[in-house]
């Protein structure tokens, strides 16, 4: 039985133009390889396959690719088949515009909010693909519930429970492509809702403060201190907006009285608490900060990821969510934005297996053994330098004499550091004095690189 030609070769888009089919087709693949449609290297389909998809003669295009072989534009090589030469093709006209000039990469990245990625447990988590994706059914890979994978808000709901103190009924939980995805849905529902301030600390992610203010909500700051949040500052705000186990960036949790009170606040005003567990499993001198929401599920939004104790780059994220919001939510989402079945299967066998327990006390230990030699280095370099923030998570924050933190930023960066300033990350509107700091960030550089790492901001600071 004749083969389809739909079963053979590779496809190729072409339309031939001008006088003469043998004139158009070859003008046509010149063009595609000139301007770099078609790459140096790339292998043409046979002359029978192109003919046939072309409905022309087979002589035709074999006669085309002859004359482009003889010009150079294309080789040919018995059992090779024909490819495009290796030549410069030119660039696009959009490509040769002048494009901003993009800044240097630095030598040591010590900017917060990135693990190691050089620790992605490859292996295990290939091992765990691969026994989801054998064990999965079919309809599995079909488009699924929009609230994500039964499977994985399963494992999700037994771990969260088990290791953060979460009530979280799979059927309350939701799957999002990170943090910054739910907090988009979260601030339509809450807009839809009637709210129109939010109240966030004063000193926290700008990209968070930045998505609820184009949702067109009002962000008003909450002073921080060494007790976290002041929640004596809630006024008629809908929603507030807090990171209880580790602040960001000052790295304090939220002290048990605050706790209390934001939690009362909340049940007395009907307003919603969206608690972001900003390095929840990453703690070092001190017990487990179990999440807030354990103590109101009722009022609570818990926020968690896998960005910083597997890699951002999964794009694997979860909101629990109260049992009066979470219809709400999920139609406010719809069934676009959902994460990618593989890997939410994947995510859901890492932890029935145990393998996520077993990569984050791994990593528990290797990040503490970073922070205690950045303890160190400073500490032998000027024995009464202010370090804060280092009970937990993935950065320290390193207090400055008043009025140096540019100049210190500024060295950093002739000795090729990346490095935030506290500055960065205060709300514009707060009304606390600055406090001029650095934001150590010691999760990103591999550990081949962290004592260089450590010398350069040695010589960078003051």
């Amino acid at each position: 039985m004749a083969r389809s030609w739909a079963t053979l070769g590779v496809d190729l888009h072409l339309e031939p133009t001008g006088p003469g089919l043998r004139r158009g087709l070859t003008d046509a693949l010149r063009e595609a390889v000139r301007t770099g449609r078609l790459g140096p290297g790339t292998r043409l389909p046979s002359s029978r396959v192109l003919a046939a998809d072309l409905g022309i003669a087979r002589n035709t295009v074999a006669d085309a690719y002859a004359d482009l072989v003889a010009e150079g534009w294309l080789t040919a090589r018995q059992g090779s088949g024909t490819r495009v030469a290796d030549r410069v093709a030119a660039p696009p006209p959009e490509a040769s515009a002048r494009r901003p000039r993009e800044p240097a990469r630095p030598v040591h990245d010590l900017r917060p909010g990135s693990p190691d990625l050089a620790s992605f447990p490859r292996v295990e988590w290939l091992r765990a693909a691969r026994r989801a994706v054998t064990a999965a059914p079919n309809d599995a890979f079909g488009y699924g519930d929009p609230r994500g994978h039964p499977e994985l808000r399963g494992a999700l709901s037994a771990y969260l429970a088990r290791a953060r103190g979460v009530r979280a009924a799979p059927d309350h939980l939701l799957v999002c492509g990170g943090v910054a995805h739910a907090l988009v849905v979260l601030a339509a529902v809450l807009r839809a809702r009637g709210v129109r301030t939010v109240a966030v600390e004063s000193y926290g992610l700008h990209v968070h403060r930045d998505l609820l203010e184009a949702a067109g909500l009002r962000t008003v700051p909450l002073p921080v201190d060494d007790r976290g949040a002041d929640p004596g500052a809630l006024t008629d705000a809908g929603a507030v907006l807090l990171t209880p186990a580790h602040q960001f960036p000052t790295g304090v949790p939220l002290h048990p009285d605050r706790r209390a009170a934001v939690v009362d606040w909340a049940r007395r005003t009907g307003a919603l608490i969206l608690e972001d567990d900003y390095d929840g499993e990453f703690r070092y001198d001190r017990q487990p900060v179990g999440a807030l929401q354990g103590l109101a599920p009722d009022h609570v939004v818990y926020l968690g990821t896998a960005s910083k104790s597997l890699a951002p780059g999964l794009r694997l994220a979860w909101a629990v969510l109260p049992p009066g919001l979470a219809d709400e939510v999920t139609a406010t989402r719809g069934g676009s934005d959902t994460c990618g079945v593989l890997e939410q299967l994947t995510l859901a066998e890492f932890l029935a297996s145990g393998a996520y327990d077993r990569h984050v006390r791994a990593s528990r230990l290797r990040y503490r053994r970073r922070r205690d030699a950045l303890v160190a280095a400073l500490a032998g370099r000027d024995p009464d330098v202010r370090i804060a923030g280092i009970a937990a998570g993935l950065h320290a924050v390193l207090g400055l004499p008043p009025g140096t933190e540019q100049q210190v930023l500024r060295s950093a960066a002739w000795h090729g550091l990346g490095l935030h300033g506290l500055s960065v990350f205060r709300h514009p509107r707060a009304t606390t004095d600055p406090l001029d700091a650095v934001v150590v960030g010691y999760g990103t550089p591999p550990d081949h690189a962290w004592t260089g790492a450590l010398d350069a901001l040695c010589r960078a600071l003051p």
